[in-house]
């Protein structure tokens, strides 16, 4: 299968709009062979009391962004992508601005996905360094 990045950022910006990527106006921007990259808008809608980026926001983009990426490995008709653990360090503030969130993929198994989510600025200083691990799991029938 040929590689088609406009394919993979429709597919998910078009998830993206009615889940909570959508309230946080979060944007699939690029991506690659071993990589995704997602926007997000830093303005008091993501603020904690501060006035600053809420780190809750911060590891919601991170987790957006490794998560959809694990999704473009594995056959969606047959598998299903779930975060099992994230952890974040969160260098630097931001108060205003748009911050993007590079995945990049450290393990690629057939059960687990590791991912390194960098976060930065406008000036592609550092804010938040994030690590995701995904676990890929046979899709369930939805009983309705």
């Amino acid at each position: 299968m040929s590689f088609d990045k406009q394919k993979i950022l429709d597919y998910c910006n078009g998830f993206a709009t009615t889940t909570l990527m959508g309230t946080l106006n979060i944007e699939y921007v690029d991506a690659g062979e071993d990589f995704l990259v997602a926007t997000m808008p830093v303005n008091p809608s993501v603020h904690q009391p501060m006035g600053l980026l809420h780190g809750g926001a911060t590891v919601a983009l991170a987790e957006s962004v490794g998560s959809a990426a694990s999704m473009l490995f594995v056959n969606s008709d047959l598998f299903e992508v779930r975060g099992i653990e994230i952890a974040a360090n969160h260098l630097k503030a931001k108060r205003n601005g748009i911050v993007t969130a590079t995945a990049k993929i450290i393990h690629k198994g057939k059960s687990i996905h590791l991912w390194e989510i960098r976060i930065v600025d406008e000036n592609d200083q550092l804010i938040s360094l994030c690590k995701l691990t995904n676990m890929v799991l046979p899709k369930r029938k939805i009983e309705k």
